[in-house]
């Protein structure tokens, strides 16, 4: 199986990095200077929420998916296979989030958010349990 729309193994490091270093930024915001006044609604699209939320959301969503979509060391058929599975799943429980969420929020923009990062971070979560599950298995059977 083909496996070229994969990033190297070594971006999974990277995009944890990114990831992490997205986490204090947005938690010690107003630590770091990025203090936002109240006229700053009223300055358009390039306002300092909407600049300090694309800069973040951008750091994350970059990390998470280099994370997802870089290779593992040893990649065979039944990774493929995990990865797939696990991908599915992603996109079955982001539709469930997605409808629920447009049933019973009004927020749209929480709604994005939602479904920006729920599909990757679900899918790392299931693809690397069931990787560690496999693991152990093996070194159980040696």
């Amino acid at each position: 199986m083909k496996n070229h729309f994969l990033f190297p193994y070594w971006c999974r490091f990277l995009g944890w990095a990114l990831f992490l270093f997205h986490i204090p930024v947005v938690i010690f915001k107003d630590n770091l200077g990025f203090r936002f006044d109240e006229d700053s609604q009223a300055q358009g699209l390039f306002n300092s929420h909407h600049v300090f939320f694309i800069l973040t959301a951008l750091l994350m969503t970059v990390g998470l998916f280099l994370v997802a979509f870089a290779k593992e060391k040893i990649e065979d058929e039944q990774i493929w296979s995990v990865r797939l599975e696990s991908l599915r799943w992603a996109i079955y429980i982001n539709y469930a989030i997605l409808i629920v969420s447009l049933v019973f929020l009004d927020d749209v923009h929480h709604i994005m958010e939602l479904n920006l990062w729920v599909p990757l971070i679900f899918f790392i979560v299931r693809f690397r349990w069931v990787i560690f599950r496999l693991n152990r298995l093996a070194g159980r059977e040696n």
